[in-house]
């Protein structure tokens, strides 16, 4: 099979056009074409007047090598089979992980298909107790610290825009398996050739009871409610076991730490138990809504609405004169904004869309870049950085888990609001007008107030007066990185795998989940005594799409 590139085509092209394309493109006949898939479509929209779908197809031909020969842009399509580096019977010890979020999700699904029978850990519910749970905060403003869109089966990306792209290298198409098996588990067969595909939360909740469905049918065991409280070390700093807040004692000597980037008690013990942490770069900011309709005729012009389209997108970035990086983070077009606390006496922000894209407004989060030396002090000092405007947020919003919300007029001009326009905000339990100026570093809001301008220069209308900034975006990634070697451990505590964004390794759904199959071979190779598939970098930050 070859691998044809960039073909493009009219939006509104007929189904034949795609095949005529291709045989003009090889310049062959008719006869020497014997097969045709898509690989991949997109769009290109850089001319609003003349948007064209864009084209990678898997063509079979009669005669390979010439074809080949005469078309340099072709290339053999990549052979995108995931192998396992090894099978084995049930050891007498199982591998644990810690957490099911996509992460969590990933490396037990691949150490369940290797036969190693994973035991997985969640401190939350079962996805649909847990979306109640969620429910409760958003319609009556009550918060389960256990049970909420940051803790529970699925993780933070199970109540986001279900995006699953991502800005990661992939050599060995491990993204291929994730989306494969997201298909095999309920997931529409699209997301295997779009070139930005999403799948939004309720099909998310779908996808990760089918693979919660598969692992235990491979003999895995979930244990839901079983919050790690400690870990018990050897004195040599091996893993040798887990206690839970019940008191379970379980032994394991083979942990994947997958907990997500808001399980702050769990960062706290780790580094009490001498884990090394070290602080890492995150961002701040607020989620920006607008109509939809704006962004669309922004992005799309005439062709706003069009059913091929879809809702648009965007990304903006921008470099502030106070030194500052502003850039939008986890864009949702035809979605809402949703309260993403664990923690009571804070209001945290995300975004999050279903798979319709169907609502009114689009919302970004527009974050700006600080760095450990905003908040100097331990390696967890970036945790007490978050929690500060998140209960100033709190407190701004009326206490009530409301949450501040500022029209950009007002933003602009350096004051509060005290009543909200046309943009109507949609985040639930409802918002309180106010001053992000309250609960927002000073050099965030000069920054955020600089790039809105820039940014309307790309999306006319961005600066609208109207649009609304609810506040606060914290949770852009975790605040630590939980370091490891070259072969998955910790740096300094064997057996123990961090692994995933909470270990600051990842950002979003697929490098997430990416990050899961890798650090689950980590284990099976340890466990087997073989050497590692691959080195485990540092991980120095994947792009976060949230």
């Amino acid at each position: 099979m070859l691998r044809l590139n960039e073909l493009k085509l009219p939006l509104d092209h007929p189904p034949e056009a795609l095949r005529a394309a291709v045989l003009a493109k090889l310049a062959i006949p008719p006869d020497d074409l014997l097969g045709l898939s898509i690989a991949r479509r997109g769009y290109d929209a850089r001319r609003r007047s003349a948007i064209n779908l864009v084209y990678a197809v898997d063509i079979e031909v009669r005669d390979e090598a010439a074809v080949l020969a005469a078309n340099p842009g072709l290339r053999l399509t990549p052979d995108t089979t995931y192998r396992f580096p090894t099978r084995v019977e049930p050891p007498a010890r199982r591998p644990v992980i810690i957490g099911t979020g996509p992460c969590g999700l990933l490396a037990a699904l691949i150490l369940a298909e290797m036969g190693f029978r994973p035991l997985i850990l969640e401190r939350g519910k079962l996805v649909r107790e847990r979306t109640r749970d969620t429910w409760g905060l958003w319609r009556r403003g009550v918060l389960n610290p256990e049970s909420n869109v940051q803790f529970g089966e699925g993780g933070a990306g199970t109540f986001s825009d279900g995006k699953l792209y991502s800005g990661i290298k992939d050599p060995r198409h491990l993204t291929r398996k994730l989306l494969t098996e997201f298909v095999a588990a309920g997931a529409p067969e699209e997301i295997l050739t779009s070139s930005k595909p999403h799948i939004g939360t309720f099909r998310l909740v779908t996808v990760v009871e089918g693979i919660r469905a598969k692992v235990e049918a491979l003999g895995g065991e979930y244990r839901f409610s079983a919050r790690v409280e400690d870990i018990v070390l050897d004195d040599d700093r091996g893993v040798r076991g887990l206690t839970l807040a019940n008191g379970d004692q379980i032994d394991a000597d083979h942990v994947i730490l997958a907990i997500g980037h808001s399980a702050r008690d769990t960062f706290a013990m780790l580094h009490r138990r001498g884990v090394h942490i070290e602080a890492k770069p995150f961002s701040i900011g607020a989620r920006i809504e607008h109509p939809q309709s704006l962004i669309d005729r922004a992005r799309f012009g005439a062709l706003a609405g069009h059913p091929v389209l879809g809702p648009a997108d965007y990304k903006l970035v921008h470099h502030a004169s106070n030194g500052r990086s502003v850039y939008s983070f986890c864009m949702c077009p035809g979605g809402r904004v949703v309260a993403a606390t664990s923690e009571a006496g804070c209001v945290a922000t995300n975004g999050m869309s279903q798979y319709s894209r169907a609502e009114f407004n689009a919302n970004a989060g527009i974050v700006v870049a600080i760095t450990p030396a905003d908040y100097p002090g331990d390696a967890l000092a970036g945790i007490a950085f978050q929690q500060h405007w998140e209960r100033a947020a709190y407190l701004a919003g009326g206490s009530t888990y409301a949450a501040p919300a500022q029209r950009a007029g007002d933003l602009l001009a350096g004051r509060g609001s005290v009543a909200l326009g046309e943009v109507e905000p949609s985040y639930k339990p409802g918002v309180h007008p106010a001053d992000l100026a309250a609960c927002l570093p000073g050099f965030a809001v000069e920054a955020i107030r600089e790039a809105l301008s820039r940014f309307a220069r790309d999306i006319p209308g961005f600066a609208m007066p109207d649009a609304v900034l609810t506040g606060v975006e914290t949770r852009t990634s975790s605040p630590i990185r939980i370091v490891r070697g070259a072969d998955g451990h910790s740096l300094n505590t064997k057996g123990l795998f961090p692994a995933g964004e909470g270990a600051g390794y990842a950002g979003g759904i697929m490098s997430a989940g990416v990050d899961g199959i890798r650090v689950a071979e980590a284990v099976a190779c340890s466990l087997v005594g073989m050497p590692p598939v691959e080195r485990m970098t540092r991980g120095e930050g994947a792009v976060a799409y949230g």
